[in-house]
């Protein structure tokens, strides 16, 4: 694919490809843009159905009957699942160190005026109301875990005190 001028370049070639139709047609350059374009076309559709035609032949086959292709094949599976699995715990770790900065910056959010307050300060710069994590509110009568404000568990209709 070393004569893909414009697949090369992404969803540029979309694009350029847009533009080229509000330019003269008769020009030499807008006509060799439209034959770079429609070349790359048909090599990705070239490409794609090679691809079709060669699944379909491994799914009929097996691996195993396309010798050293076959195996390359098997390394190239084996690396994309290892990659995929990479790729799966990056993404973990970074929901995990969102979660952890977005629970760090609610504990230092007010929770009476909203006021986002500095690292380490305990009580709220703008309204002093104490910060930190809101205490659970859990029933007496069956220890579920309720919202603030309730007047009745909703699990065992205990009547909450005010």
């Amino acid at each position: 694919m070393g004569n893909d001028v414009l697949g090369g370049l992404g969803g540029l070639g979309g694009l350029v490809k847009g533009l080229s139709g509000l330019m003269p047609q008769d020009d030499p350059a807008v006509k060799m843009l439209n034959a770079q374009t429609e070349y790359s076309d048909l090599q990705k559709k070239e490409q794609a159905q090679l691809a079709a035609i060669g699944q379909k032949a491994i799914e009929r086959d097996g691996i195993e009957a396309w010798g050293a292709e076959g195996e390359k094949l098997k390394a190239i599976r084996i690396s994309l699942t290892e990659a995929k699995a990479a790729l799966d715990q990056t993404k973990q770790q970074a929901e995990a160190e969102q979660a952890q900065e977005q629970a760090a910056k609610e504990s230092r959010t007010c929770p009476s005026c909203g006021c986002l307050n500095e690292e380490g300060v305990k009580f709220c710069q703008e309204c002093g109301t104490k910060l930190g994590p809101k205490a659970k509110i859990v029933c007496p009568s069956c220890n579920a875990e309720l919202e603030e404000g309730v007047r009745f568990c909703g699990s065992c209709g205990h009547r909450m005190e005010v």
